[in-house]
């Protein structure tokens, strides 16, 4: 097998093929052949389906020498890599080297995180990560700005980082089959995400009313089970209740006419350094913790009735999904609502999500 394979390669890199297949091949390790001297650099489509590997990359361990796999980014024209249906439980980081890859397939792998260099894949428009054991994803995924399909399902997801909401090009979310309690306040806000689908996460009861003129896919949501594993904000109104972003400090009501505070400042410092939140250190003349500056670059989500940047506390209004013309197209088998994320008591009272 080991000498077939060398030929394989040895044949696709002096003919300067442009697609590999190397499924079905009961591989453990990553070929290092690969790799050698200047690699198959004519390479575009690799693909390794059904195969046992256990790390993306191999290193290699020799009297105390690490050879780090550098000559990955040799591959300058991989453009698909398909490591689906393997043991994976690591990527390395090398693997943001990649930067014409287009299509990235790691499903039914044993992942439990993706490393954050996973963001350095400026062309990257498809990634399927489904059916591993990821709790959440890299913050930094939010800067994959070709990134038009993400597809999540059955992992162990519990938490979406709000940056995802940033993607600029994200048509189509599935995340079904997790343990999302709850999803980022701006899911939905922009325009290119038309497709969601969070079926059979059991814990989640509330959708961003941004995602109202959206496809979506809530079925088996909204079970009577209560969140163990981590303590969250629950809002209520009448029988329905919701759970709320972890970030999310305080919950204000149409009685709460004054804001705290901190939310105060918060958005007075966002109005006046708006045009400079591309960099974190815009605010050296006044000293904030990272976490705020942070919190300063992507708020915490949008005001559904004006836009208002919010980053401390929200005011939510339920919308039972059952009272909404997609109830019919669930027939019953959800008990999700729509939930508006407003910023002030007066635009509590004035959004309308049927209007």
């Amino acid at each position: 097998m080991a000498s077939e394979l060398c030929k394989t390669i040895s044949v696709a890199t002096l003919e300067k093929h442009k697609n590999l297949f190397l499924n079905y091949r009961n591989l453990h390790h990553f070929p290092l052949e690969l790799l050698k001297d200047e690699g198959l650099q004519y390479l575009e489509r690799l693909y390794m389906k059904r195969n046992s590997l256990t790390t993306l990359v191999q290193y290699l361990h020799s009297n105390n020498i690490v050879v780090v796999p550098e000559a990955i980014g040799s591959l300058v024209k991989l453009q698909c890599l398909d490591l689906s249906d393997n043991a994976l439980e690591i990527v390395c980081p090398e693997i943001g080297r990649l930067r014409a890859l287009r299509h990235l397939r790691l499903a039914n792998n044993q992942l439990q995180f993706l490393p954050p260099e996973v963001g350095d894949l400026k062309e990257l428009q498809t990634l399927d990560i489904s059916t591993n054991r990821l709790l959440t994803l890299p913050e930094r995924l939010h800067m994959c700005l070709s990134l038009q399909y993400l597809t999540v399902d059955r992992n162990r997801l519990w938490y979406v980082p709000r940056h995802l909401c940033q993607l600029p090009s994200l048509n189509e979310l599935s995340m079904a089959g997790n343990r999302l309690a709850f999803l980022p306040l701006d899911l939905g806000r922009s325009r290119e995400l038309q497709y969601v689908y969070v079926d059979n996460n059991i814990n989640l009861k509330g959708l961003p009313s941004y995602l109202y003129n959206k496809v979506i896919g809530c079925s088996g949501c909204g079970a009577p089970i209560q969140v163990s594993e981590v303590k969250l904000l629950s809002f209520s109104s009448g029988p329905r209740t919701v759970f709320l972003p972890a970030e999310v400090k305080a919950i204000g009501t149409e009685h709460d006419h004054v804001l705290p505070l901190q939310e105060l400042a918060m958005r007075s410092l966002y109005h006046t350094y708006h045009s400079f939140l591309k960099d974190l250190n815009f605010l050296s003349p006044i000293s904030l913790p990272r976490s705020l500056l942070e919190l300063l670059h992507c708020p915490l989500g949008h005001c559904h009735r004006c836009s208002e940047p919010m980053f401390t506390i929200v005011y939510p209004k339920l919308f039972p999904l059952r009272e909404t013309p997609m109830a019919g197209l669930h027939q019953g088998r959800t008990t999700v609502s729509f939930v508006a994320y407003c910023c002030s008591t007066q635009c509590l009272q004035t959004f309308d999500l049927l209007s």
